[in-house]
């Protein structure tokens, strides 16, 4: 009789558990379907909406977002299938929760819109990189506030959101916030004093990952390879190699060793990307990214 083979030294290991599939089941707090209001529907608060209407947290007739461009909010309603205005007390007037995704530079003014016209159960969830809750708080003294940092991947339910609480929320607050950001991805509850080193990780990441995507694309091409195979090649190495990551007990540098064999062409390139401080760019480049969240709370 066959017996299975023990797993070679160094092997992966048994793998985790595979992290469930984001799926939204509404709680008793927030009933069915939740008003929501997006203020400043830029970027990431559209791949907000996507996110949470293909993963059924709400419907189109639930969401409201505003620009301060009519040309823009018009762009929007049609785009997204919601309704959109410019005008930002009218958007929050009755939404359960208000999403503020304004850019930083430009949250004060949306801020003295919002200044008296909401209520103490009226949930403020920002997605502003750099902006504090107290910062908030001096405009809306009385509402609770949730800092988030949430990233692109929120599009195709694949985001990393951290999530901090202000002075005036509650821990059904902070749950409210968290099931609204696990319908689209991973939530880490944090103390805000760390939300500027994660948008200088997660939150600036993706960008870190498709700049590393274009390098490989861009060395299979110079090696003879197609773009469209080079591109393929690379996306789905990535896609993979995170995956096994993610599914597996090791450490990143065990995992890397297992493709590192004596001699071979691995450790080749491992020695160019030391010999030029691959990782130190790397770490520098979030030290830079979360000076600037920083800076922009100023």
């Amino acid at each position: 009789m066959c017996r299975p083979s023990k797993p070679a030294q160094g092997s992966i290991g048994p793998p985790k558990k595979a992290p469930p599939v984001a799926t939204f089941e509404a709680s008793p707090a927030l009933g069915p379907f939740v008003r929501l209001a997006i203020i400043g529907c830029g970027n990431m608060g559209s791949a907000v909406v996507r996110g949470l209407l293909d993963a059924g947290w709400t419907t189109r007739g639930e969401i409201i977002a505003t620009h301060p461009d009519p040309d823009r909010a018009n762009e929007i309603s049609q785009r997204l299938g919601i309704e959109a205005t410019t005008n930002n007390a009218k958007a929050a007037k009755g939404a359960e929760i208000i999403l503020l995704g304004i850019k930083p530079q430009l949250i004060k003014r949306a801020l003295q819109d919002l200044r008296g016209q909401l209520k103490p159960n009226q949930l403020v969830i920002s997605i502003a990189a750099g902006i504090s809750t107290r910062f908030i708080e001096t405009y809306l003294p009385d509402s609770p506030i949730v800092r988030s940092m949430p990233n692109l991947p929120v599009t195709i339910a694949a985001g990393a959101t951290a999530i901090s609480a202000g002075s005036n929320a509650s821990a059904n607050h902070l749950a409210s916030a968290e099931e609204i950001f696990r319908a689209v991805g991973i939530v880490e509850v944090i103390p805000e004093y760390l939300m500027d080193a994660v948008t200088g990780l997660s939150g600036t990441g993706p960008m870190y990952v498709f700049h590393f995507l274009e390098a490989m694309a861009d060395a299979g091409v110079r090696m003879g390879l197609p773009r469209d195979v080079a591109t393929r090649l690379s996306t789905q190495t990535i896609r993979g190699a995170a995956k096994l990551a993610e599914l597996s007990e090791l450490h990143p540098a065990a995992l890397k060793d297992q493709v590192t064999s004596p001699g071979g062409t691995a450790i080749a390139a491992l020695h160019v990307l030391r010999r030029e401080a691959f990782s130190a760019i790397v770490m520098d480049a979030v030290a830079e990214a979360t000076k600037r969240s920083a800076e922009l709370g100023d």
